[in-house]
């Protein structure tokens, strides 16, 4: 099964070639890493599917790929080509599709516990140190406002307003500050409320300097 997962992650590493806001080839790098180690804690869960989960779940997501019909089937292949049974590459799917902030805004969806350690890795690499950076990336790529303190944080996201412009800072206050509470699993729980704590100072002082107080 190695040789295929090496085949898929290669097929994963081209297709996010030119993803620059946060979302490239190193994101999924650190949720695989991220998902072996929620698993391992857990002590429970197919590796198979997490991995491949974890390898693809961004390589269909709509605010990466202009066409995620086209994507879906070329994921579908790549993993027929490599000898994934149709269960498997159901189970794979469901994780997918259903895993992603933005799928679960309005509504949570029910998650396998593969999917459930996915969710929680991928959540991860949102938060803390890496966090910050990838954030600043997205903003970045989508010609962002980095701060504004006339443009206050929405008191909660919706699937309407989710996509709407705001600010970086004003995201964490949205959304990544709120992360830990979603986890899943009690490792990725704990390791969630350290890296929220390093953004929460990192806030504060961006802030104070903003302001002029330091």
């Amino acid at each position: 099964m190695q040789k295929q997962i090496e085949a898929i992650e290669q097929f994963v590493r081209t297709a996010l070639a030119q993803e620059h806001s946060g979302h490239g080839f190193d994101h999924i790098q650190r949720v695989v890493n991220n998902a072996r180690l929620i698993q391992r804690q857990v002590g429970d869960g197919d590796l198979t599917t997490i991995t491949l989960a974890a390898l693809l779940h961004d390589v269909i997501d709509e605010k990466i790929v202009s066409d995620v019909a086209q994507a879906r089937q070329s994921v579908a292949a790549v993993l027929t080509q490599n000898g994934i049974e149709e269960m498997q590459s159901t189970a794979i799917f469901d994780i997918i599709d259903h895993m992603s902030f933005s799928k679960n805004i309005n509504q949570h969806q029910a998650l396998s516990l593969e999917g459930q350690i996915v969710q929680d890795a991928d959540r991860l690499d949102a938060i803390g140190a890496i966090g910050i950076g990838r954030t600043f990336m997205y903003g970045g790529a989508h010609d962002g406002v980095a701060y504004d303190p006339e443009i206050q944080p929405r008191a909660e996201l919706t699937k309407a307003n989710y996509r709407e412009p705001s600010t970086v800072i004003n995201h964490f206050y949205e959304k990544l500050f709120k992360l830990a509470a979603t986890m899943n699993t009690q490792v990725a729980r704990e390791i969630a409320t350290a890296r929220t704590q390093v953004m929460q100072d990192f806030v504060a002082e961006y802030i104070a300097e903003w302001q002029g107080e330091k």
